[in-house]
C-alpha cells in the first residue's frame, strides 16, 4: 500500500479499560496497523469529556476513527461520529464488549480485530441504526441496549464496588440485589399508547445484547429501522433465578413473564428509575428512547447479505 493511499487512522484509546488491557491492546493494534500500511494517530486523555473533543477535532483527517476499550469507549465515539459519515470501527478491551459482538468484531485476537477493521475499510463501511435517548437535560446515543430497572439497580451496585472485577462483579450484584429489589411501577408510552406496567425490567435493544453477552433481545437488529422493547414482568425470586441464565442463550424467549416487540419510540418514567445505555449511567428520571436510522458508518465483520446482529 502506497503512502499517499494508506488509510488515515485514529485510535481513541481508554488505557484503563478492563484493569489495563484497553492499552495493552491498543499499542498491539497500532503496531499491527501501522505493518500493514496505514497511517495511526492515537488519542488519549484523562477524561471522557476531553476525549470526545479530541475525537472530534481530529475526524477531518481520519478515514475511520477506531475504538479501544469496552462499550464505554465505543459509546462515546459513536456519539462524536453519528450523522458525520466517518466510520466506527472497534478493538473490543471491555469486559462486557456487546457493541463488538453486534458488529461481528473477534473479541479475543487484536490481530483478527485488525484484520476485520481493515477488510471492512476496504469494501466499505455499512450504515446501522443507533438509539436516541433524550431527557430534560439532553440527549445521547447508543449502540446496544438502554435499560432501566433491575439492570440498572445491578450497575449502580457493581459501579461502586472495586472488588470482584471482570463479569463476577456484574454475576454477585445480580444475587445481590436480588435480596431488596422490588418491580417498580414503569408508566410507558410506546408507540403513542400510554400503559402502566409493574416490571422488573424494561430494556430498549438496538442490538441482541447487554452484560457481556445477556441475550435478550435475540431478534433485534441493528440496521432495520426499529428498536426492540424488552419487559420482564414481576417474578419471585426462585422464578427469576430461573429465567436469568437462560437469557445467556436467548433461551427466556416465550417465557410468561417475558414481552418482546419492536417499537420505534418508548417514552418511560417511574419511581427511582436510573437508565443506563452501553454498560454507562445516562441519567435518572423520565426519558424518551427512539431510534436514530442509520445514523451510524461502521466497519463491521459481517458482509451486506448478513442483517447486524446476527
Amino acid at each position: 500500500m502506497s503512502p499517499a493511499n494508506a488509510p488515515r487512522l485514529t485510535l481513541a484509546v481508554n488505557p484503563t479499560a478492563n484493569a489495563g488491557l484497553g492499552e495493552r491492546r491498543a499499542r498491539e493494534a497500532a503496531a499491527l496497523l501501522v505493518s500493514r500500511g496505514a497511517a495511526v494517530v492515537e488519542l488519549r486523555r484523562d477524561t471522557a469529556s476531553e476525549l470526545a473533543a479530541a475525537v472530534a477535532g481530529a475526524l477531518p483527517a481520519s478515514d475511520a476513527v477506531v475504538a479501544v476499550g469496552g462499550d464505554g469507549a465505543v459509546n462515546l465515539v459513536a456519539n462524536v461520529l453519528a450523522g458525520t459519515g466517518v466510520p466506527l470501527g472497534v478493538v473490543p478491551a471491555g469486559t462486557g464488549n456487546d457493541a463488538a459482538r453486534l458488529l461481528g468484531i473477534p473479541l479475543d485476537s487484536v490481530a483478527d480485530a485488525v484484520a476485520t477493521l481493515l477488510d471492512a475499510l476496504a469494501s466499505g463501511p455499512r450504515r446501522i441504526d443507533l438509539g436516541l435517548i433524550e431527557w430534560a437535560g439532553g440527549q445521547r446515543h447508543y449502540v446496544a441496549v438502554a435499560s432501566a430497572g433491575f439492570d440498572s439497580r445491578v450497575n449502580e451496585r457493581a459501579n461502586a464496588w472495586r472488588w470482584p472485577r471482570g463479569k463476577s462483579r456484574y454475576t454477585l450484584a445480580v444475587l445481590r440485589e436480588l435480596v431488596s429489589f422490588r418491580p417498580i411501577p414503569f408508566e410507558l408510552t410506546v408507540d403513542g399508547h400510554e400503559r402502566l406496567q409493574r416490571a422488573m425490567l424494561v430494556s430498549v435493544a438496538n442490538g441482541p445484547s447487554l452484560g457481556g453477552g445477556m441475550r435478550v433481545a435475540p431478534d433485534a437488529r441493528a440496521d432495520d429501522g426499529l428498536l426492540d422493547l424488552f419487559v420482564v414482568r414481576p417474578l419471585s425470586v426462585p422464578a427469576f433465578l430461573g429465567v436469568f441464565p437462560k437469557v445467556f442463550r436467548g433461551a427466556h424467549v416465550g417465557h410468561r413473564a417475558v414481552e418482546l416487540s419492536t417499537v420505534r419510540s418508548v417514552t418511560l418514567r417511574g419511581p427511582g428509575v436510573v437508565v443506563y445505555a452501553d454498560g454507562e449511567r445516562i441519567t435518572e428520571g423520565p426519558v424518551t428512547i427512539s431510534v436514530a436510522p442509520h445514523a451510524l458508518a461502521v466497519l463491521s465483520a459481517l458482509g451486506s447479505e448478513h442483517r447486524l446482529g446476527e
